[in-house]
């Protein structure tokens, strides 16, 4: 248990700030609503007159989070294999080579299809 100890003490500052910035924002914080306010907002979007119950959002968004999370795990993997790389020699290096390969080929599938430009 002793091991643990530090974990669960970050966890319980981690909760603790986060239900404290929480409760503290809605009292702190003003309150003056209106009609741009409580409408929906999605970044680069103009905001335009949509149905009842809300509008389409573009496929480009969604590829575009999709991508960003392909990154963001293959940097969760990047991590322990630089860390522990001179232990797992030649075997560590191989298998990220395949990592990273696949990784690369996914992100040309998404180039070629035109996911990465913004007009």
């Amino acid at each position: 248990m002793e091991l643990y100890t530090p974990v669960l003490a970050l966890a319980l500052l981690a909760t603790g700030f986060a239900v404290f910035s929480v409760v503290i924002s809605a009292f702190t914080g003003p309150k003056r609503y209106n009609r741009a306010k409580l409408d929906s907002y999605e970044c680069g979007i103009e905001p335009t007159p949509q149905p009842i119950g809300g509008g389409r959002i573009p496929v480009k968004y969604f590829i575009t989070a999709m991508l960003f999370i392909v990154f963001d795990i293959e940097i969760i993997f990047l991590y322990p294999w630089a860390v522990h790389f001179d232990q797992m020699a030649l075997f560590g290096l191989v298998e990220m080579v395949l990592f990273i390969g696949t990784v690369f080929v996914a992100y040309a599938y998404v180039w070629r299809r035109g996911g990465l430009d913004w007009d």
